[in-house]
């Protein structure tokens, strides 16, 4: 299964933060499962570390990169099709990086890791 991580789980699943659940922790350890991070979750952590309303001890261009490799997962570039599919989108959700994450997820056919319920009225599937 391809899993496309959304931020807060991203940063949980670093942390190792409680707030995660037992299931999609299980499900991004899974071997036999991709887990994926989009630039979107990333620009969405920058702009939230330049604004000092997130702390992540380390300098970003450092944390990020080494976070992503030593948990091998993937990187979901931003398209012109995942653009494309945002356009068409209901607004179910205000939140723009949400939004292209639900888009990036039924473009590509992933199981989004999130808690956030409101995207379930996208129709996408998600996971917590």
């Amino acid at each position: 299964m391809r899993l496309l991580l959304d931020t807060h789980a991203f940063l949980w699943f670093l942390a190792g933060d409680p707030k995660m659940s037992t299931s999609a922790k299980a499900a991004i350890e899974d071997s036999a499962n991709q887990s994926i991070v989009s630039v979107a979750s990333l620009w969405e952590i920058a702009i939230k570390v330049s604004l000092r309303k997130l702390a992540i001890g380390e300098p970003f261009d450092t944390l990020i990169p080494r976070q992503i490799r030593q948990n091998g997962f993937g990187l979901l570039p931003i398209g012109v099709n995942h653009v494309a599919a945002l356009a068409s989108l209901p607004f179910h959700h205000r939140d723009p990086f949400d939004r292209m994450l639900v888009a990036q997820a039924g473009a590509e056919k992933m199981t989004l890791i999130s808690r956030d319920e409101a995207l379930d009225a996208y129709g996408i599937t998600r996971l917590w």
